[in-house]
């Protein structure tokens, strides 16, 4: 062996050493309770300069949070976004190879879920989990709750009066929707749920005669979804999520949206990769998501905060979470029947 190769692999085993030790250091961290938890994160988190998020949340939400954790603390955010499904494919791909570049997971609960089951994340203790309402807060705490995506219809309010609205799931399967109705084509989650209200049986025979009276415009996507119904193309939308059509009506454009209680409502986390890159980063990402700073941030831009403290309109609703392991454990299922009610006239 050379000097210089002897020389390379030195500097490898130092820098392997030291990233064994950092990450100790940061799980130790994750569950240390004491008074000084913020201020030893936030010294280590700088330290380490970067935090890397791969999310499903639109661009311009997140770089609302990302921009202010960055003038905050100076930890550069570097984000990766795609839809759920993708990030949790690429978080599970890197973890079977070996690879450690993402630190922090943001999307939706289901997939959340089925990162912990993979044992990609760590588990966190955090001074403000009182703080959340209980659905957001897991016993494993390998996850967190952030935020709320509530099921809301949206409609074209150029095209569908007010007067005009279904007061009920049964009111679709009206003549008076034939062509003018859109939903989403992944929410196997929402029919699920949506299901256990309305009974197995009666909400698969209900579908099954909306579709094929009135047609559906499936399409994959709530914010193209909403989009299509703020541009006129769908009147009337199924199962977008409220907060994009609450952005779309505040800019000016003709829509708006509403429930039938109760709403159905899925839990959007944020969790810890165990094999962070910047683990006392993601830490600090963390805790600045569920507190109070981020939690405001997130209602700013029409998001339902977990966070307590934070006040919300959407509290006046009667809600119905999305059991994310209960999706897990009966995904096949609801996949297949959802995609079969849809077949029955979509187009």
């Amino acid at each position: 062996m050379t000097a210089s190769t002897s020389s390379g692999v030195a500097r490898g085993v130092v820098a392997v050493a030291a990233f064994v030790a950092a990450t100790a250091f940061a799980q130790a961290l994750a569950t240390y309770q004491g008074a000084d938890r913020l201020q030893r994160i936030t010294e280590a988190a700088r330290r380490e300069g970067v935090v890397t998020i791969y999310t499903s949340t639109p661009v311009d939400d997140l770089k609302v949070l990302t921009d202010a954790f960055e003038r905050k603390y100076g930890v550069k955010a570097n984000v990766w976004r795609a839809s759920s499904e993708a990030v949790l494919q690429r978080g599970v791909a890197e973890a079977r190879a070996g690879r450690v570049d993402v630190d922090v997971f943001d999307t939706n609960g289901p997939e959340m879920e089925a990162l912990a089951r993979e044992r990609i994340l760590v588990p966190v203790w955090s001074g403000t989990l009182d703080q959340l309402v209980p659905e957001a807060r897991l016993a494993h705490r390998l996850w967190v709750g952030t935020r709320l995506n509530v099921f809301a219809f949206a409609y074209n309010t150029a095209l569908v009066r007010k007067t005009d609205l279904p007061a009920s799931y049964g009111a679709l399967a009206d003549p008076k929707w034939k062509g003018r109705l859109g939903i989403e084509s992944d929410d196997a989650d929402w029919f699920a749920t949506l299901s256990g209200l309305l009974g197995e049986d009666k909400a698969s025979s209900l579908f099954r005669d909306v579709v094929a009276t009135n047609g559906v415009s499936v399409r994959k996507g709530h914010t193209l979804l909403a989009n299509l119904v703020a541009a006129g193309e769908i009147p009337l939308a199924l199962d977008v999520y409220n907060y994009k059509a609450q952005q779309l009506k505040d800019k000016g454009a003709p829509i708006d949206w509403f429930v039938i209680e109760p709403a159905i409502v899925q839990v959007n986390g944020v969790g810890v990769a165990a094999r962070a890159a910047h683990p006392n980063a993601a830490l600090l990402w963390y805790e600045f998501e569920i507190g109070e700073d981020g939690q405001r941030l997130l209602l700013s831009r029409s998001f339902v905060p977990t966070n307590r403290a934070v006040e919300t309109p959407l509290n006046q609703f009667t809600l119905r979470i999305i059991d994310a392991r209960a999706v897990l454990d009966e995904r096949a299922k609801w996949e297949s029947r959802y995609a079969e009610v849809l077949r029955a006239g979509g187009r």
